[in-house]
């Protein structure tokens, strides 16, 4: 029985690591006015008919701190590299020369710089809120355990572990939440 409260802990802390490793993931895509090629990720080219991620058909790069350069492998395709990056929506205007795509981030408004805040802030609320679904479900589960059997102290001992484990990724993702809001209200 111990065995298996264990196994509902590393459970619960799994899915609570998932949560932050989509948190992170959710906040390189919020641009702080910097650029970086983690931006474009997830952007899906049509390369020979197959959608094909921007990152495997070209070179993104970042020459200073407000651009990105794209340099496609083939140059044919430079035309659907612009749709794709339209059409993800980033707010990001292409330019080519016929060999390389460039990218201005411009300058946040402190307007736009409010939003990208309640934005992040809106991310880890949902970071938040998956953390203590995990706990729900281990504790729930630490339940049904003590019902078939483990011992009413043991179930206490693993939920305070889980909410140990609760209050230490709820702090991990508060201090997230933080540098990037701190991030984007840096002019």
């Amino acid at each position: 029985m111990q065995e298996e409260a264990d196994f509902v802990i590393e459970q619960c802390k799994e899915q609570m690591n998932a949560a932050i490793e989509h948190l992170e993931k959710e906040l390189v895509h919020i641009r702080a006015g910097i650029a970086s090629p983690a931006m474009l990720e997830g952007i899906l080219v049509e390369y020979y008919g197959t959608m094909t991620p921007l990152n495997q058909v070209s070179n993104v790069s970042t020459p200073d701190p407000r651009t990105l350069a794209i340099q496609p492998w083939e140059k044919k395709i430079i035309p659907d590299i612009e749709k794709a990056i339209l059409a993800a929506n980033l707010g990001f205007n292409p330019e080519n020369n016929g060999e390389i795509i460039r990218i201005n981030i411009p300058v946040l408004t402190e307007e736009r710089r409010k939003d990208l805040v309640k934005q992040v802030h809106k991310e880890g609320e949902a970071a938040r809120v998956s953390i203590r679904n995990a706990r729900k479900e281990a504790n729930d589960n630490l339940r049904k355990l003590q019902k078939e059997g483990l011992s009413e102290d043991f179930e206490k001992d693993s939920e305070a572990k889980v909410q140990e484990l609760t209050d230490d990724f709820v702090k991990k993702i508060n201090i997230l939440v933080d540098a990037k809001e701190k991030d984007i209200l840096t002019i």
